[in-house]
């Protein structure tokens, strides 16, 4: 007996869960929703499709495109391009599955054009203010921000950090230990005294939780009433509120993640190489670190005339001369040394190929002199 053929619904559906085995669960929530609502739009626009063969390029996913462009209120580009990846990535996933599924459904064409990425670090004096301020009020979310800040790391990791997240790298080395996070990396981000203090401090303050907070936060740092999003957005305003309470210069919004974008640039200035930060920041390609940075007109200025202090003369010529050299073995070996230099220069001056040739012999000659007189050097000595 056959079995019942499963309806689109139930194969996208299949296919979300089996990504879900390798992504993060918010990951897997937006390509349920991009699985749901393109279903949906097929259902209303198209009913008579059931099956993926009858998937074509127009006017099925032309029609998507341009429904996603129609939306009510609109959406961003941002937000276009990542529904057109997620849909992508599922009908590649179900083709490499056997599915008969057309090939060239959503090509790069399609894709909406992406705006400049500009790195958004707070300035050095907002980022002084918030700090103070982060500082000043010494609660459990307050630390929270301050060691993202401190340490770089992102947001949602900060959310997941365990409560043994501290290691010992060395003698009176530590680091924080980052658990697997959006990049499904993992790493030892180096804490300084004032990192240790944060997580002292952290961890006091927990401990002052009520029961229920730490029932349901065992073996997290940062204790939760809600799940992980409740939390993120507790964290997000509340560093909304602290930037507006320090009196930030910067009227757009002060998301977590700028606070990133803040340490790494500052870590820059600081004279930190590239690839050391890629390392520190959990990224696989150093293209995403170069997103993260600001350099600025100080910043050039400083490191231009850092480099003409380092670069006193330039074009040094070398010092060759014949009548200084003293009469010993080195002197008599800088002398042939001025004396091939001078047939070298004088060679590349002449046309004729042949007396050329004499010179380079002669300067052959010159070299064998030069060595036995190394080797009666290193007997000598």
């Amino acid at each position: 007996m056959s079995q019942p053929r499963r309806t689109l619904e139930q194969i996208f559906e299949a296919q979300v869960q089996t990504l879900a085995l390798t992504l993060q669960p918010f990951t897997v929530v937006k390509y349920e929703y991009v699985a749901r609502h393109f279903v949906g739009y097929l259902r209303a626009t198209f009913p008579q499709v059931h099956r993926l063969s009858q998937l074509r390029r127009d006017p099925h996913m032309l029609g998507w495109f341009r429904w996603l462009c129609e939306l009510r209120p609109p959406i961003g580009n941002h937000t276009r391009e990542q529904r057109l990846l997620c849909l992508r990535r599922l009908l590649d996933d179900l083709a490499a599955q056997g599915h008969p599924i057309q090939p060239g459904l959503i090509i790069r064409e399609d894709f909406p054009v992406r705006p400049e990425y500009l790195p958004r670090p707070l300035s050095p004096e907002d980022d002084q203010r918030l700090q103070e301020e982060l500082r000043r009020t010494d609660h459990l979310y307050s630390n929270a921000l301050l060691l993202t800040r401190l340490t770089g790391i992102r947001i949602g990791e900060c959310i997941h950090l365990p409560l043994d997240c501290l290691r010992q790298v060395g003698p009176e080395q530590w680091a924080l230990h980052v658990p697997l996070g959006k990049l499904h990396t993992e790493r030892l981000v180096p804490l300084d005294a004032e990192g240790l203090r944060l997580l002292r401090r952290i961890l006091e303050l927990r401990a002052q939780a009520s029961p229920t907070r730490l029932r349901k936060s065992e073996g997290f740092l940062l204790p939760r009433v809600g799940g992980r999003f409740a939390l993120f957005q507790t964290l997000r305003l509340a560093l909304a509120d602290f930037a507006k309470r320090a009196g930030c210069a910067d009227t757009s919004p002060i998301s977590p993640h700028r606070l990133r974008h803040t340490w790494a640039s500052d870590l820059l200035r600081c004279g930190i190489s590239l690839p050391a930060l890629k390392e520190l920041m959990g990224h696989k390609d150093i293209r995403m670190t170069l997103r993260y940075l600001k350099v600025t007109q100080p910043d050039l200025q400083r490191e231009f005339y850092r480099a003409r202090h380092n670069t006193a003369q330039p074009y040094r010529i070398p010092s060759l001369s014949v009548s200084t050299a003293s009469s010993d073995l080195p002197g008599i070996r800088h002398a042939l040394a001025a004396t091939r230099h001078l047939l070298e220069m004088y060679r590349r001056q002449l046309s004729d190929d042949k007396i050329s040739r004499r010179l380079q012999r002669l300067d052959r000659r010159l070299l064998d002199v030069d060595q036995q007189l190394q080797n009666i050097f290193a007997v000598e000595k």
